[in-house]
């Protein structure tokens, strides 16, 4: 397995593919995607799964967090997220990480010490709670 920056491209086809495939390409790409950096898990070559990384005021935010569904439950999210919080946060100095969670996929969040808060909402048709983990005050 091999963790490096991934191309804006291939970032909006897979957000595309396995977030919200029933939108437009135009539909997953974000006005600050240009200002953040993006990351990728590839196994034997091909793009697994993929995250969003934002600072802003202090904080790290990461967005739109997927893996291929086909490869889901194989260990990559899990590969992914341990390098962001292992690897790449304690680079920066930041006193919090966030992220938008869908509620569906909060316990994978909670095995990386991240905390509900009690803001949610939904978008959509999905369920989203704020989640965080801070890590200096």
């Amino acid at each position: 397995m091999l963790i490096k920056e991934v191309p804006l491209e291939d970032v909006w086809q897979m957000r595309y593919t396995i977030m919200y495939p029933e939108t437009s390409l135009a539909y997953v790409k974000l006005p600050k995607d240009d200002a953040g950096k993006h990351y990728g898990l590839y196994d034997r070559g091909e793009l697994m799964s993929v995250v969003s990384v934002f600072w802003e005021e202090g904080k790290l935010q990461f967005r739109k967090f997927c893996t291929r569904v086909d490869q889901q439950g194989k260990g990559y999210g899990s590969a992914l997220l341990k390098y962001l919080f292992e690897e790449l946060i304690p680079k920066h100095s930041v006193s919090a990480v966030w992220c938008n969670a869908r509620t569906t996929a909060i316990s994978i969040y909670e095995r990386f010490g991240m905390t509900k808060t009690d803001q949610t909402y939904q978008k959509d048709g999905w369920d989203f709670v704020i989640m965080e983990k801070r890590l200096a005050d």
